[in-house]
């Protein structure tokens, strides 16, 4: 064995792929915990614009804090097709470039064959508004986001924010948060 293969092999996993771990864990560790919890709420957001960003972090937050998870996860779903959530900062500037991103991508008045309610037969509904734009955007955004808890409180970074991106029109939304882990 070559002398940098010895010290190599002496290192830890941590020191050889210089990985610098922050709450003192190290890679393969295992937490414990008295129970594990799964923790689901469904929210009611009223969204005001298409698109719209609506902030929901402090209530995730506050969600996280009364699962009473000390280590696992936080699942943020929504359950419609033409609204997403997103992990990111909430920098009015950036929001704007983030609306014209979006309608860049799928421009609201493109055609659609979603939108051609003469050839379209099926999943329609009474008075249904055109929106392939906002499906094709949500393909894009998706549909969910999963955030680590650790010590009780979910890991986002500084200027990490979790949004409700509406994509279709102004409306009632139901958000699934569920956190699960080890109480």
């Amino acid at each position: 064995m070559s002398l940098q293969n010895a010290n190599a092999a002496a290192m830890s996993a941590v020191e050889a792929g210089r990985i610098s771990v922050l709450n003192g864990a190290t890679p393969g560790g295992l937490a414990t915990g008295s129970e594990w919890r799964v923790f689901s709420k469904i929210l009611s957001v009223e969204t005001r614009d298409a698109p719209d960003f609506v902030d929901i972090t402090d209530t995730v937050r506050d969600l996280v804090t009364e699962s009473g998870v000390s280590n696992g996860q936080v699942l943020v779903y929504s359950t419609h097709t033409t609204c997403s959530i997103i992990i990111n900062e909430n920098e009015p500037l950036l929001l704007t470039d983030m609306e014209h991103f979006l309608d860049r991508s799928a421009p609201k008045d493109m055609y659609y064959g979603h939108n051609d309610f003469a050839i379209r037969t099926v999943s329609v509904r009474p008075n249904e508004c055109p929106n392939g734009h906002a499906h094709c955007q949500h393909m894009i955004l998706g549909s969910s986001e999963t955030v680590p808890v650790i010590a009780g409180s979910a890991l986002l970074g500084e200027f990490q924010r979790i949004f409700v991106v509406e994509l279709d029109e102004p409306k009632p939304r139901n958000i699934a948060v569920q956190v699960s882990g080890l109480a």
